[in-house]
């Protein structure tokens, strides 16, 4: 992290760092759990397939991020088994409103990930730029399972909005909560 960008009371840099890889790998473990509760679900469904497919990324993601929990000696966050439950549940419960509210959540998730990781990448300096690689690729990635959402019908799943806003809220409060836990 540039010094240039630090204000009184942001963490050092390399505390920062460490806070990045590790809600990253807790929100590419809840993608997973997801993933996971979707497809337990919807596993007879011809939207199976493409919920596997989304899933294999979200798995790259995870073993990216857990390898630069080890090379960089970062902590996981104590909140994993949560994440594990919750995650799952949230996945299975989506999917037990249908195919639709599925694919609600992917975009509602992918939204909140999409601008957490904007706001990571403009925060990375030169010194970071694999890092800053990384995460723009992975913001690539989850921006196309979004739009896949959408693509799948996701705005018509009932209670759109509502339902968007408290994944959206989740996932902001599961970021804040996994970067300092």
């Amino acid at each position: 992290m540039t010094e240039t960008m630090r204000l009184p009371g942001d963490p050092p840099p390399a505390q920062a760092i460490a806070r990045m890889i590790r809600v990253d790998h807790a929100g590419e473990y809840g993608a997973m759990r997801i993933y996971a509760g979707q497809r337990a679900v919807l596993r007879h469904s011809p939207k199976d397939a493409l919920l596997a497919h989304m899933e294999a990324e979200e798995k790259h993601h995870l073993d990216t991020f857990s390898a630069l929990l080890v090379a960089r000696r970062v902590r996981p966050t104590a909140l994993l088994p949560l994440w594990h439950l919750a995650g799952f549940a949230l996945g299975a419960a989506t999917a037990a409103l249908g195919e639709r509210a599925a694919m609600a959540c992917t975009v509602a998730v992918e939204e909140t990930i999409d601008a957490h990781y904007a706001n990571q990448a403009a925060r990375l300096g030169a010194e970071e730029a694999p890092l800053r690689d990384t995460i723009e690729t992975f913001r690539a990635e989850e921006w196309e399972h979004r739009n896949i959402g959408l693509a799948h019908e996701a705005e018509r799943a009932p209670g759109y909005r509502l339902l968007t806003a408290a994944i959206r809220a989740g996932c902001r409060a599961a970021i804040a909560l996994s970067e300092i836990i």
